[in-house]
């Protein structure tokens, strides 16, 4: 049996925080405003996790009103939204993540943003897909004010 997941989030672009984009840091002057670290590719990944199994958004399980998710490292969400999937009895098949960003360069970090995805899914590299694109100068994106990323991932049993 298959489920698939789907998830897109964005935040804003802000000066003096840090630009974390898959776990990787980038070095950059402005970075993503959020309650978390704002890693909008793994809450993306994340919540696409929770889609796939019918549990609702990341705010059902990482409200941003709470002290104890202030400033909270994806990478934990991450695993714990995958721990979920593992716990229903499923496995990643694959997933399909896009970054939408118009000036900061994706491309030099894709592989390592890559390779960040795997290992902490425990996962084989062929089965993280990235990509990213600009928006053409258009909307908020495309206007620098935010960066966002949008997954989709398959699961599926681990009998199959």
């Amino acid at each position: 049996m298959f489920r698939i997941g789907h998830a897109w989030d964005t935040h804003p672009l802000v000066k003096n925080r840090k630009l974390i984009l898959g776990g990787i840091e980038f070095d950059s002057p402005v970075g993503l405003l959020g309650h978390s670290d704002a890693d909008v590719v793994l809450h993306a990944i994340a919540e696409s996790f929770l889609g796939s199994l019918a549990l609702g958004d990341l705010g059902t399980f990482y409200p941003d009103h709470q002290e104890k998710t202030k400033d909270m490292d994806s990478k934990i969400i991450l695993k714990e939204c995958y721990q979920k999937v593992l716990q229903e009895g499923y496995t990643l098949n694959n997933l399909d993540v896009t970054i939408y960003s118009e000036h900061i360069k994706i491309s030099p970090k894709r592989e390592l943003i890559r390779k960040s995805i795997a290992h902490l899914l425990n996962v084989e590299l062929h089965q993280i897909s990235l990509k990213a694109t600009t928006w053409e100068s258009m909307g908020f994106i495309g206007r620098g004010e935010a960066i966002a990323a949008e997954c989709v991932c398959l699961i599926q049993k681990k009998d199959l």
